[in-house]
């Protein structure tokens, strides 16, 4: 298990997983949810460097693709919502 995750990053990793965000190519990404600019970038690339989150695609550097929830992602969130049971 990784370490645990506050609400915004569990809302963040939610956020993807519904297929509301893009991330922009790059060592720090940076997170739009629904065309907005997410304000947390500390959040942002702490789940991109636990690789819970990641580029859908290949993109050019600063490119906007489609964020995508990683296995790892997949699972952290799922054991949060089983912890929650």
């Amino acid at each position: 298990m990784i370490t645990a995750l506050n609400h915004r990053e569990r809302a963040t990793l939610r956020a993807v997983a519904g297929g509301h965000a893009e991330i922009s190519c790059s060592c720090e990404p940076d997170l739009f949810i629904d065309g907005l600019s997410c304000c947390d970038q500390t959040t942002v690339h702490r789940l991109a460097r636990l690789g819970l989150i990641a580029p859908a695609r290949p993109g050019k550097c600063g490119e906007l693709v489609p964020a995508l929830l990683t296995d790892a992602g997949s699972r952290a969130l799922g054991e949060v919502f089983a912890a929650a049971a």
